[in-house]
């Protein structure tokens, strides 16, 4: 498994993680067989939030976090083997956003409880918040640090500008920001290479130059749904909307004797701005899968072409 640097800590951690949102209804052993395989696969990097599980009957805000913790009892030597990383700003009810220093408060200590820690690694501002007060937010991360509850910061789906923002009055670095990034949705990749064209490429979509700004600032980029084909529908993988990238994927996979899946994440983990792929599964194997492809360093042109073939321009 191949590491990269995590923001400006000065840490290394794993390009491939672990994403939790789905364990909702998986039963303790089906939780550590994943977390197991993970540990295997050289994974020690989980993805959670406090929204995750909500739906689920009987489950509410921060179900995955207690279901994570039911199933696996960490010892505390354990424990400080693995990064464990939440999220918070969502709330369910009248669905809304709130930054607010006692929303952010208030859900780290729901999700300490619930993932039996004393702390989270990294804590994430899920999503933006129109409403937001930096001052409050550094208030909030102030506090939680300086009492040893939270270790570093991020957020999450945030623009350069929305970052630039929380700066004015956060003193932590901004050491992650979590967005959606897969090869067929890769606008923030895709965006520089059309720039001054008139094609939906060259469209900003989110303030500009994301992944420059976060690779000039140290921010480290994590991937979510790295296989889903846009906004909805589904993954690329095996979709006959996709016949041209799916027989690329076909073909390098054979030739780096790996699967396909492999190579979906190899397109990420090959962009030198080291960015981490967030897997969502819940199959063991499709991690295993999946981390295999850390380490492939694709060709530019097999790069290239996987963009092409997903339908991206490449002037």
């Amino acid at each position: 498994m191949r590491t990269v640097p995590f923001g400006t800590t000065g840490a290394l951690a794993p390009n491939v993680i672990s994403g939790l949102m789905r364990i909702a209804d998986k039963t303790d052993e089906q939780i550590r067989e994943l977390y197991t395989t993970a540990r295997e696969a050289g994974i020690d990097f989980f993805d959670h939030a406090d929204l995750y599980g909500f739906r689920h009957p009987g489950g509410g805000t921060h179900h995955c976090e207690r279901r994570f913790n039911e199933a696996l009892g960490l010892s505390a030597a354990e424990r400080e083997q693995i990064t464990l990383q939440t999220k918070t700003s969502i709330v369910d009810e009248q669905w809304h956003y709130d930054s607010s220093y006692e929303h952010i408060v208030s859900s780290v200590e729901d999700s300490l409880r619930a993932l039996g820690t004393d702390y989270v690694d990294v804590l994430l501002l899920h999503r933006p918040d129109a409403l937001v007060e930096p001052d409050e937010v550094a208030r909030a991360f102030n506090e939680l640090e300086s009492a040893g509850k939270v270790r570093s910061f991020g957020v999450s789906n945030h623009t350069p500008r929305q970052i630039d923002l929380l700066k004015t009055a956060v003193r932590q670095p901004i050491v992650t920001n979590q967005v959606q990034l897969s090869v067929t949705h890769a606008t923030i990749v895709a965006q520089g290479l059309a720039a001054n064209m008139a094609v939906d490429d060259a469209l900003t979509r989110d303030g500009g130059g994301l992944l420059d700004h976060c690779r000039i600032n140290g921010i480290t980029v994590q991937a979510w749904s790295p296989f889903q084909k846009g906004a909805q529908g589904g993954v690329f993988l095996g979709d006959e909307e996709f016949p041209r990238l799916n027989a690329m994927l076909d073909e390098l996979a054979v030739k780096y004797g790996v699967t396909p899946l492999a190579i979906a994440t190899a397109w990420i983990t090959r962009h030198p701005a080291g960015m981490q792929v967030v897997l969502g599964t819940t199959t063991p194997q499709r991690i295993t899968d999946a981390a295999a492809g850390s380490d492939i360093r694709l060709t530019r042109g097999e790069w290239y072409g996987l963009l092409q073939a997903a339908g991206h321009r490449v002037p």
